[in-house]
């Protein structure tokens, strides 16, 4: 079901404002994720009250680590349908869900945290995943481990 943009605004600002870049297209979609460069978080935001109330103040609880990925950007599910298909293609050996996080490592998706991952926790539990996951994934090569592999 697609909504009014008005009445989707104050969510895709909640990520927006933080420092993500909202993909509406797939052609933005690749061009992020096509470069296989870097370590990009992605998140399929959503309208439903997990993501309003779990989701998207967990992300910018961890936004505030000092390790943290150097692209962010969204998709909306439900709404931008073409974008966030596109983007989904990048990490389509996970299920769909949403909402949900990627991190991506040079092209390759290292870590994903689903809905149910999500749903019955605090932001402040998402958070905590979300940072250990950049501290494996996105911190600076000579900053992990030399016996940490980039896959989970």
């Amino acid at each position: 079901m697609m909504y009014p943009d008005e009445m989707l605004r104050p969510m895709r600002e909640e990520l927006t404002r933080i420092g993500f870049r909202e993909l509406r297209t797939p052609a933005e979609v690749d061009e992020v994720l096509d470069s296989k460069r870097g370590s990009v978080l992605v998140v399929v935001n959503s309208i439903c009250g997990c993501a309003a109330g779990k989701a998207r103040p967990g992300i910018a609880l961890a936004l505030s680590h000092a390790v943290r990925p150097e692209t962010l950007v969204t998709v909306f599910a439900g709404q931008d349908v073409e974008a966030t298909a596109a983007a989904r293609r990048y990490f389509s050996e996970f299920p769909p869900s949403s909402p949900s996080v990627c991190l991506l490592v040079d092209g390759k998706p290292v870590y994903m945290l689903h809905r149910h991952q999500i749903e019955g926790r605090l932001p402040e539990q998402i958070a905590q995943d979300l940072t250990a996951a950049f501290d494996r994934f996105a911190a600076p090569a000579g900053a992990r481990s030399a016996t940490e592999s980039p896959r989970p």
